[in-house]
């Protein structure tokens, strides 16, 4: 549930960015919107995929170096 809602919260940010850039590099709204709309939701979908597979990964054990 909590990777749903983190999920869902940053679309809805990464949405805002991604059609302001738009509408600041194009001057265009319906452009700015199309792309603003579109992108982000592959982006979600990247980010979920990549978050449940570091979610999955055994973490690294650290050694401490010998300081000499």
């Amino acid at each position: 549930m909590r990777l749903a809602a983190k999920t869902f919260s940053w679309s809805l940010v990464h949405m805002t960015v991604a059609i302001a850039v738009a509408y600041a590099l194009t001057q265009n709204w319906r452009a700015a919107l199309a792309v603003g709309l579109i992108e982000p939701i592959f982006q979600t979908i990247a980010f979920a995929l990549h978050e449940r597979a570091w979610a999955g990964r055994e973490p690294v054990p650290v050694r401490a170096h010998a300081h000499h």
